[in-house]
């Protein structure tokens, strides 16, 4: 028996595909080739960014601040933090048809929920409806985890215990009368959120699976009456909860209060005069913190954005000066073999 030389024991087996060989193609980039393909590239670039800039450009958007720091803030007031249940209200009016749909969003400002530990200052586990953590919520939630008496908070952590809590109410004045106007508060949290992330227990009634535990020390009402006017939207799958528990990634953003879609305001908000009543209860002051309202409407793409179209005709613009360069040094210093 002839015994294998061991230099051809591992040798790849004599085919196209092991010894590369196989077909292949590989592009001669001439200047007959990149300079029409930068120019088309460009084009095309210059083109999509006009679109989305122009697009952005009308979307509407009104933004109001309510911090109220200006003494003539019709917030001013509502500052200071000994103040408790106070009220404020926002006058403004409107020259022509704010399209609809309408979005109606609160907005913070030098609010840093990427900050790590308050990122993980929460117990998914408990979030998801395990009642055995209701009673022992996870470590991470420290320093809310439970109470001075040594009560588990439900839902624990810094993140559930600084949802935001002002509330709005939008009317229209018609006639020097107040005129309601409808928010919708369904749909506004991620699809993920409200069905597969978050659950409550599967107790009913609700209130029960809370028994011997206490809301977060900054709450007003437990989580399983957060929506009296609805059953369906209270506990861990209340909408406004599951808004705030998405974190923001920079520190000033915005988050979806409701959407304006109903009755006589469906096709948007009229021209006229509005209020806006606001239950200011959130401080801010503290960490040097802003509040703000935000109204608006979107389009194909999405909401007001004017660097993606400013971005794309950048780029376009810089692949056009590019060819043109391209094509002055080649005109100049071409090579014999490409006349």
């Amino acid at each position: 028996m002839v015994k294998e030389e061991p230099e051809f024991v591992n040798r790849p087996d004599n085919t196209a595909f092991t010894q590369q060989r196989l077909p292949a193609w590989q592009p001669m980039l001439s200047a007959g080739i990149v300079i029409p393909g930068f120019v088309l590239i460009g084009l095309a670039f210059i083109g999509i960014g006009i679109a989305l800039f122009v697009t952005s450009q009308n979307i509407q958007v009104l933004e109001k601040d309510y911090t109220g720091v200006e003494l003539n803030s019709p917030c001013y007031k509502c500052s200071d933090s000994n103040v408790k249940n106070c009220e404020c209200k926002l006058d403004f009016s409107l020259d022509k048809l704010f399209e609809g749909p309408v979005f109606f969003y609160y907005g913070l400002s030098n609010y840093f929920q990427n900050y790590r530990r308050y990122g993980v200052s929460r117990d998914d586990d408990q979030l998801s409806g395990d009642l055995a953590n209701f009673k022992e919520p996870s470590e991470d939630c420290t320093p809310y985890q439970y109470d001075s008496n040594n009560s588990p908070i439900v839902p624990c952590g810094s993140v559930a215990n600084s949802k935001f809590n002002d509330t709005f109410e939008l009317y229209q004045i018609v006639n020097g009368a107040k005129k309601l106007v409808p928010f919708d508060g369904k749909g506004i949290a991620w699809w993920t959120d409200y069905n597969v992330k978050f659950r409550n227990p599967d107790v009913v009634p609700l209130r029960n699976a809370f028994n011997g535990t206490v809301k977060p020390i900054f709450w007003s009402r437990p989580a399983y009456e957060l929506d009296p006017s609805d059953p369906a939207n209270n506990g861990f799958v209340n909408q406004d909860f599951l808004v705030w528990m998405r974190r923001a990634a920079l520190p000033d953003f915005r988050k979806l209060y409701r959407r304006i879609t109903e009755g006589d305001y469906a096709t948007g908000l009229p021209a006229g005069n509005y209020s806006l009543e606001i239950a200011y209860n959130y401080p801010v002051l503290s960490f040097d913190g802003r509040k703000k309202v935000v109204f608006s409407n979107v389009s194909w793409m999405g909401g007001k954005n004017q660097f993606l179209g400013i971005a794309y005709l950048v780029i376009g613009s810089m692949c056009v000066v590019m060819s043109m360069v391209m094509l002055i040094v080649y005109a100049k210093f071409k090579f014999p073999e490409d006349e």
